[in-house]
């Protein structure tokens, strides 16, 4: 495939966290982009903000004509758009050049020095980090989030230095070529895609042995790597970790020598378990101790991961993405780490009918630790209906007595209700388009001014 010959690029999904970023790539690099997806949000809002046309409405017709040129033009899709999907059909049935966003994302990086980041958690936000210490380096990043530095899932640099965040969901990560990979997590998960938590395993075991120069694990890891840990014995460790003004200081043993007083502004020691996977692969690559200080250190996060919608001492408004009891344990540590004394609400999302399934007992153990909880619908996504897999049936597992299903119409009189100080939206549904409603109302409860 001849990306230089390519002159249109349609996307089916375009919306989607993935896609989105490497449409912008396209269009930064002087191709014409259109697309279909099946939502408007504030993605695609961006999207069209940059001259991309897309439109809601799956029908052909809708297709401009200077896209109906098979010589011309490159069809890149989501695997979540369903198999019926007639733009889909009519590109497949008509000579098109039809690939997946993961081959794609394999063309454009393949021939640059990359840095892969897998991982069931922790994924996005490493890569993110890491596309922030390269970005002196000219890298370019494709990120599965909107870091708050760039307010883009894009950052643009050169041809010669990619960072991508490398996803296990449908063995997309298989279609990549790394030089420097971190597998940050290899927990259970996409058993809807897998089947069985050991073939998903064995996907990381193959992406590991796709690493042409150095694989970097979380210690602990069934894998041969460099090691990475916090407060444990590692080739990369993280230790002498303190809170000051807010913010982390940490120092961090290297292969080669210690790095000091590093500052870190993102809550929970997950996140410094993060930070120190990208130093290491950093550090690898040869960025000087001096830029990852500094990158670091001015590292403001991505959205939707614990992402502070209000903070003040009357209420505080979390933002979160969680959607793994892994994660969602993560995210009440974190919590609990910064308001230790206070009422904390969680309310919860699940995605897919499988996922809640497969892990019924994790999320109910997980959300159990908050002092209250809503919980909202599932959230189906690709899925159809799984019969009993309902958050009625999740709730009566829970154990905590302040529980409650809720609606999307009510959620926000059920939040007013409450009297926790401290408020966590949790879920990758999309009850992140819940949130400025929920902030505006919780604002005028407190009084908080913006």
């Amino acid at each position: 495939m001849n990306l230089n010959k390519i002159h249109n690029v349609y996307f089916i999904g375009i919306g989607g966290i993935g896609m989105s970023a490497i449409a912008r790539y396209f269009k930064a690099n002087g191709k014409k982009v259109t697309g279909y997806d099946k939502t408007r949000t504030p993605i695609t809002d961006s999207l069209s903000a940059l001259g991309i046309e897309i439109h809601y409405d799956d029908a052909v017709k809708n297709i401009p004509i200077s896209f109906l040129d098979a010589k011309e033009t490159i069809v890149v899709f989501t695997p979540a758009v369903p198999k019926d999907h007639e733009e889909l059909a009519y590109f497949k049935s008509n000579g098109f050049t039809v690939v997946k966003r993961s081959e794609i994302l394999g063309e454009i990086t393949k021939n640059t020095f990359c840095l892969g980041v897998a991982g069931t958690h922790g994924k996005t936000t490493t890569s993110s980090i890491l596309g922030h210490i390269m970005q002196p380096e000219e890298a370019t990043a494709f990120l599965g989030g909107i870091a708050e530095n760039y307010n883009s899932n894009l950052i643009l640099g050169n041809d010669k230095v990619s960072v991508v965040e490398a996803d296990e969901f449908d063995r997309s990560f298989l279609r990549l070529s790394p030089n420097i990979a971190c597998i940050t997590s290899m927990d259970a998960d996409h058993l809807d895609i897998y089947g069985e938590a050991e073939m998903l395993q064995q996907s990381f075991v193959e992406f590991a042995n796709k690493v042409t120069d150095t694989l970097i694990i979380a210690k602990g890891l069934p894998l041969v790597g460099l090691t990475y840990a916090v407060e444990a014995a590692a080739d990369y460790k993280a230790y002498d970790i303190r809170i000051q003004n807010g913010a982390y200081l940490f120092n961090v043993k290297t292969p080669t020598g210690n790095i000091n007083d590093i500052e870190f502004n993102l809550p929970g020691r997950h996140n410094v378990m993060n930070a120190l996977a990208a130093l290491a692969m950093a550090d690898v690559y040869g960025v000087s101790t001096e830029v990852i200080k500094k990158q670091l250190q001015s590292f403001r996060g991505v959205q939707r991961r614990f992402s502070y919608k209000i903070k003040t001492d009357a209420i505080v408004l979390i933002d979160d993405y969680a959607h793994h009891p892994t994660e969602i344990k993560a995210v009440e540590n974190s919590v609990r780490e910064m308001y230790p004394t206070q009422k904390v609400l969680a309310v919860f999302q699940p995605h897919l009918f499988s996922r809640t399934r497969d892990f019924a007992d994790g999320f109910a153990e997980s959300l159990s630790k908050f002092d209250e909880v809503l919980l909202l619908d599932i959230y189906p996504a690709r899925e159809k209906p799984i019969q009993g897999i309902t958050s009625s049936w999740l709730l009566d597992k829970m154990n905590i007595e302040n529980k409650q299903l809720t609606t999307k119409q009510k959620v926000i009189e059920d939040v007013l209700k409450s009297d926790a100080k401290i408020v966590v939206l949790i879920g990758a549904g999309d009850i992140g388009l819940l949130v400025d409603d929920i902030k505006v109302k919780l604002e005028e409860k407190y009084n908080v001014l913006t």
